[in-house]
């Protein structure tokens, strides 16, 4: 088979028999097993099979190759002598500009295996910073994929280098398409990864959640914040995105408080992303656009909070048991600063508007109170001042919450 792929012209062997595929998805199963894989790369594997992949006209061939190694580079030892291979990484990389989905979901698979060990990652990192291809073809995957799961792989490849590799990353979100890409290629990093956010809304809070940490990765950065609050930048759409996904699909008002552990991860990146385009929003215009079910949803979240701590100091008491959640507290601080942020710029009717549809209450504002004091504690004198004119009985609960 690996001599008819080679000997062929490019229009041969475009399917493999149902045999060829048995036997090769043998090999790749059994390929899962370390001393398999030892064995597979002493005998040259890594070799044979980029010569079938480089020569191959058959898009199940190539998959099942790719996956071949991408088992193969799961164990420390085979995936460093595999990510010697220079020719083998060139052409890995180059395979994500392929048109085959589940070649691409093994390639993808496959990278992020490689860039995931320490021994190879510095290698693998080099070599995608000096293929410009890599951005854009990944660019191009999330803006028009509709496969899910190459899309959450994809997502996890990407938050994984940004992750690993901040100058990197600086280069892709400041990277200008050239003049000859078009359509979906010219889409710049932030724009493609709110695309592939969109996409997997509904279908995979997982993925949905992989996409939000590297939008929340790209507001680590100036680079990232200045392309994303640019005039023609994505900023609006993804703070738009972000306020239907928050106030639509997490921590309802039916929601039980329990839901926050379920949803903590999703919360505290998009807490977080929104928080820091609000930032810069608030210096140009004053923070006058603050989205009424965004605060609402924010006060909730600390309510939720408070209730759950409730609960778990009655459990503590019983059992003796000392439990710390740190993404919880992540999303509580996360929350807070948000909250204070938008407290100081507030608008009396949008006070008013909160008080009227019973989202500003005695119970949520002690919540709230409990989360902001005594860090943010002029945030919450703004509200107490706000309340004095829009509900004076309410705002006299708020003054009585400062410590004396």
């Amino acid at each position: 088979m690996v001599t008819e792929q080679e000997e062929g012209d490019d229009s041969a062997q475009m399917q493999l028999t149902d045999d060829e595929e048995e036997d090769l998805c043998r090999v790749w199963d059994m390929a899962m097993d370390k001393d398999v894989a030892g064995f597979l790369q002493e005998f040259k594997a890594a070799d044979i099979l980029l010569g079938v992949i480089a020569k191959s006209r058959c898009p199940r061939l190539t998959e099942i190759c790719v996956g071949i190694l991408g088992n193969i580079a799961c164990f420390p030892d085979t995936c460093l002598s595999l990510s010697q291979n220079e020719d083998l990484g060139a052409v890995l990389l180059l395979l994500l500009g392929d048109t085959d989905p589940p070649t691409l979901l093994e390639t993808s698979r496959l990278l992020l295996t490689c860039v995931s060990q320490k021994d190879v990652c510095p290698l693998w990192l080099q070599r995608i910073r000096q293929q410009a291809s890599v951005r854009s073809n990944l660019c191009f995957i999330m803006c028009s994929s509709t496969n899910m799961d190459l899309l959450v792989k994809v997502g996890e490849l990407v938050d994984k280098v940004f992750d690993l590799d901040e100058e990197l990353m600086k280069s892709w979100i400041t990277a200008q398409p050239s003049e000859v890409d078009e359509g979906e290629s010219r889409l710049d990093v932030a724009s493609s990864l709110l695309e592939a956010a969109k996409q997997l809304r509904s279908e995979s809070p997982d993925g949905l959640e992989i996409y939000l940490h590297a939008l929340q990765l790209l507001t680590t950065i100036d680079e990232g914040i200045q392309t994303l609050t640019s005039p023609d930048g994505p900023g609006k759409a993804v703070w738009d995105f972000l306020c239907e996904v928050v106030c639509e699909d997490l921590c309802q008002p039916d929601d039980p408080p329990l839901v926050l552990q379920e949803q903590k991860i999703l919360l505290v990146h998009a807490m977080a992303v929104l928080s820091a385009l609000y930032r810069c929003q608030s210096q140009s215009n004053g923070g006058n656009d603050m989205c009424i079910p965004l605060v609402a949803t924010i006060l909730r979240v600390l309510h939720y909070h408070s209730e759950c701590q409730e609960d778990k100091a009655a459990r503590c008491a019983d059992s003796g048991e000392q439990t710390n959640d740190e993404q919880l507290q992540a999303l509580v601080d996360t929350t807070a600063e948000f909250l204070a942020d938008v407290l100081l710029l507030i608008p009396e009717d949008a006070v008013a508007e909160l008080v009227k549809k019973g989202d500003l209450t005695e119970k949520t504002c002690a919540s709230a109170a409990a989360s902001l004091l005594p860090k943010f504690k002029p945030a919450l004198q703004h509200l107490e001042s706000l309340l004095s004119e829009t509900d004076p009985q309410l705002a006299d609960v708020v003054r009585k919450m400062f410590p004396a």
